[in-house]
């Protein structure tokens, strides 16, 4: 029963997060009030729950990680591949080297081998913080598809520094031949890992629909299991389970690509997800805050033994750290664009320098979140973004993207075209050996649902209308109406498979198509 309480608790305290945020005088980001209500449940009411990491992973990860490779725009992700790279696995490795060696300074009882494991552990940025912390700052589009992509997949990076860390402590020794190979074999075999999983039950999934029907419940929880799926098969082998389902998530969104889901399927699964998406989210950070009077307390224990007998300098040590992290990205970070303004001045481009603030911006936006399990870190690099951010970007203008709006506009245009083609073949089809009144109220319903696609669709049949006529009319309609939604969606699917729109604004609209054709059958 305590374990009940404490999922209840949890869930209570989700909820009220959601809601303290928007009533609280100052802007807080919402992880940072979840990590507090944590701590109260477990500091005032006792009612804390001991964390178990292996179970916190497996449990919550997973689908938010799927998640959020299903919904990150893949053509930021492509076309910024380069500096996202760079920042994923380069900045790791500079980052443990340097805070490392900042850590065994400030404690030299701390050995290196184990001050290198905790600066492995903070140096991944965090996909759930990083989103947090762009809901409440005005954060470029495309700055945030970069931060997105780089917590994706900077977790192999820190897991083999990681590990290679505490094999250094346990043996004293380190290779960085076996160091390069693991890191291999943990990316690769984890990103390659996840692919499979989600093409293979997609493809049974599919063989199942066409031999025995689709059942919407059974097609949900398939979708649910995938990413768990995916992270413990990896586990197995001794792989990334987090790129795993990273990847998993990323080849889900290309198998949406076909269309072969239902819309009223799509809308469905996306009410569940966004659900999901928001408790789990919280659950996180509420379970961590809950761990947070214990993890003070042992290390102010731990403190002390450095022969610092002042609470207070667990606050120095924290502060410095975070402000270490941040000064090692941002040298990372100028260093990186200085070297991309080289290399397109020696191929004889002329590329445009980028603001200091946006520098500086990429800098703090780095946050650490649940991933990295370091409390006290999470804190201050959450506090931090959320005060810095705002400032530094506030009344920044930056050049506005007219390539996304002219996407728009051509998904719209041919959408639009391949619907009124959907329709006149869909007419024709009705009217074959119908009599002549039916024929004529079928062109009727078919006029009307062209108008509607030129946006003057008329609003009501006349009040002296014949029931009857208005009925078959309204058969006739919803038919043609289907029929070029259907057309509308092939068309977005097929301009975003070949490239011509980007997946972001292919998602958004089609999922308007999937509202009207839902709205449309109830």
């Amino acid at each position: 029963m305590h374990t009940i309480e404490v999922v209840l608790a949890m869930l209570v305290a989700v909820v009220a997060s959601g809601y303290l945020v928007r009533v609280l005088p100052l802007s807080l980001p919402l992880p940072l009030v979840q990590i507090g209500l944590g701590a109260v449940i477990a500091g005032v009411f006792n009612r804390g729950h001991a964390l178990e990491p292996e179970m916190f992973f497996l449990l919550f990860l997973p689908p938010l990680l799927f998640l959020d490779g299903w919904r990150i725009p893949k053509q930021g992700l492509f076309r910024d591949k380069g500096v996202i790279l760079e920042l994923a696995f380069g900045l790791v490795v500079f980052t443990v080297i340097g805070a490392g060696f900042l850590i065994h300074w400030m404690i030299p009882v701390m050995p290196l081998a184990v001050a290198f494991a905790l600066a492995a552990i903070i140096s991944p940025t965090d996909p759930v913080a990083v989103s947090s912390i762009a809901s409440r700052a005005p954060i470029p589009k495309r700055l945030m598809h970069i931060l997105e992509g780089e917590s994706l997949l900077n977790d192999a990076s820190g897991l083999v520094c990681f590990r290679f860390a505490v094999a250094a402590v346990m043996t004293g020794s380190f290779s960085l031949a076996t160091a390069s190979l693991t890191f291999l074999w943990v990316a690769v075999a984890g990103l390659a890992i996840g692919v499979a999983v989600t093409l293979g039950v997609s493809t049974f999934q599919r063989w199942l629909w066409r031999r025995f029907g689709e059942e919407p419940g059974a097609a949900l929880l398939v979708n649910l299991l995938i990413p768990f799926a995916a992270y413990l098969l990896a586990e197995e082998f001794n792989a990334s389970g987090i790129l795993s389902a990273v990847a998993a998530g990323i080849t889900m969104s290309y198998v949406e690509l076909s269309g072969r889901v239902s819309g009223s399927m799509r809308v469905q699964r996306a009410a569940v997800w966004n659900m999901l998406q928001f408790s789990f989210n919280g659950i996180m950070f509420v379970l961590l805050g809950e761990q947070l009077p214990g993890i003070v307390e042992r290390a102010i224990k731990t403190v002390s033994e450095s022969g610092h007998h002042s609470a207070w300098w667990l606050l120095v040590y924290v502060v410095v750290i975070n402000l270490a992290l941040v000064l090692l990205r941002l040298a990372w970070v100028w260093l990186s664009l200085r070297w991309s303004l080289l290399r397109a001045r020696h191929r004889g481009e002329a590329r445009q320098g980028t603001s200091w603030r946006i520098v500086v911006a990429t800098s703090v936006a780095g946050v650490r979140g649940a991933i990295t399990l370091a409390a006290a870190v999470i804190l201050i690099s959450l506090v931090g973004a959320s005060i810095a951010l705002p400032r530094l970007l506030k009344g920044l203008e930056l050049p506005a993207d007219s390539g996304e709006r002219k996407e728009e506009d051509l998904a719209r245009k041919l959408a639009a075209k391949a619907a009124l083609a959907g329709v006149e073949r869909t007419r024709q089809q009705l009217v074959q050996n119908q009599t002549t009144e039916n024929v004529q109220l079928y062109n009727d319903a078919a006029s009307r649902v062209s108008l509607l696609y030129q946006r003057n669709l008329e609003k009501d049949a006349g009040p002296d209308a014949d029931p009857d006529k208005v009925k078959r009319m309204e058969q006739g309609y919803r038919q043609l109406r289907t029929a070029g939604l259907t057309a509308e969606r092939e068309e977005l699917f097929r301009l975003t498979r070949r490239g011509k729109i980007s997946d972001e604004i292919s998602r958004r609209l089609i999922r308007n198509l999937d509202l009207l054709e839902t709205r449309q059958r109830d």
